[in-house]
């Protein structure tokens, strides 16, 4: 019996590599003009880290976590998101004492274990940004204008962003309670997750999956109704920022998203096109975060967005973002000698910098410019035993055909001229 990949993973191989290059390649390079620096975290955390962090009441936590006991009995979880471990690296790494506002972004594979359909794996491929000490809603109007950025350079299109204030501590009593006594009349007939979450979170509720519970919250009373004078301040001027630099957005008052640590914004980002799984970036302001895992008081607001996610709007809108292949030359050998002699002219040509391919198989002449055409090189080397004997190679141009004789000796200068002439 072969042994296959875990179901809810993926092999990312040569030919969809490519894509993956670019868009992070797109990633790093507009997170360093924003004045984003990148951090790196490792893939398993303590798992008090999360359940405090993203919340005991949230999915994440309650089912979807790949949490075991190290060798010393340490509870442990393979990370199912990349927030809360930023904000233990800011607490742990006293990063708190840098000029602020420390902007940070990450990348790498998140685990959760949830059923596999299209577009969600159990080990997926997140990028994310954060940004620790600004209140002000400028610095959220931002954040967001670099997911757009991103979006817009990439040329996926459909694009909708939705926003909303998920308030704080003091509108969110209010919320709570009028939520409560919304949800009272029908407590029984929500879903058993949705029960235990009545007391202890019912914001949880909102945010629910389940369609039977997503139809008994129907018309149920928003957090936008009853914001503090704070946060429906810190609102409406996200929206003047957002105008002024021509971002369109949705207000949508019903969205909460899946992780406690929100106040105030809220927003994703989402495709048309891709159905049920349409959502292809998410964030929100953390306020409350990095004090309540052991920090100074920091605000801080991040995003969130799945690779996996990304590249499949870009292939269902038919954008092919894989980058051109660098020009290559191919060696071909003809004998023994002529490999010897082959081999030292590919590494000088790789010491250049140029991207080369000699024959390791021993195949004839027709295989070997066989495998130079399939390559896409641009130039053949051919080196038999008659151009040994003159001390030469010969020079081929795979697109014209034509060809000339080259003394060995400037054989690798002549390679080099030709591919900075292009």
């Amino acid at each position: 019996m072969k042994i296959q990949r875990p179901k809810g993973t993926q092999d990312i191989i040569p030919g969809i590599i490519e894509k993956w290059h670019v868009l992070e390649g797109q990633i790093r390079k507009i997170c360093e003009e924003y004045g984003f620096q990148e951090i790196r975290t490792p893939i398993f955390e303590a798992t008090e880290l999360f359940q405090r962090g993203v919340g005991e009441t949230t999915d994440i936590v309650n089912k979807e976590m790949y949490t075991f006991q190290d060798k010393g009995n340490r509870s442990m979880t393979l990370r199912p998101e990349g927030t809360a471990a930023v904000c233990r690296a800011f607490v742990e790494n006293k990063l708190y004492a840098l000029p602020q506002p420390v902007k940070l972004y990450y990348r790498g594979p998140m685990f959760r274990y949830e059923n596999t359909q299209a577009g969600r794996f159990r080990q997926f491929s997140q990028f994310g940004a954060e940004v620790f000490g600004g209140e002000d809603p400028l610095v959220d109007a931002e954040v967001i204008q670099l997911v757009w950025e991103l979006f817009n350079r990439l040329g996926l299109k459909d694009l909708v962003i939705q926003i909303n204030s998920v308030g704080c501590p003091v509108c969110r009593a209010e919320h709570k309670s009028k939520l409560q006594a919304f949800l009272e009349p029908k407590k029984e007939e929500l879903c058993a997750d949705c029960q235990s979450r009545f007391d202890r979170n019912p914001l949880r509720i909102l945010d629910c999956k389940s369609k039977h519970c997503k139809e008994l919250i129907k018309g149920a009373p928003t957090i936008l109704e009853m914001l503090c004078a704070d946060c429906r301040d810190h609102f409406t001027k996200l929206q003047e920022y957002l105008e002024a630099v021509g971002i369109a957005y949705v207000v949508d008052a019903g969205m909460v998203r899946g992780l406690d640590y929100y106040r105030k914004t809220a927003f994703e980002v989402l495709v048309r096109e891709i159905g049920a799984q349409s959502a292809i970036c998410g964030g929100g302001r953390y306020d409350g975060l990095v004090e309540e895992i052991g920090g100074p008081s920091t605000p801080g607001i991040g995003f969130a967005m799945g690779i996996e996610r990304v590249i499949s709007a870009l292939e269902s809108q038919k954008i092919d973002i894989a980058a051109e292949q660098a020009e290559s030359v191919t060696i071909i050998a003809l004998g023994e000698a002529a490999r010897l002699e082959s081999f030292k002219l590919v590494s000088v040509l790789r010491k250049r910098g140029i991207k080369s391919f000699l024959d390791v198989l021993g195949r004839n002449m027709k295989s070997q410019m066989k495998a130079a055409d399939r390559a896409g090189s641009k130039i053949a080397v051919i080196i038999g035993e008659d151009e040994l004997a003159r001390k030469t190679a010969v020079l081929r141009d795979m697109k014209t055909g034509g060809q000339a004789e080259i003394p060995l000796d400037l054989l690798a200068e002549k390679i080099e001229e030709l591919f900075k002439r292009s």
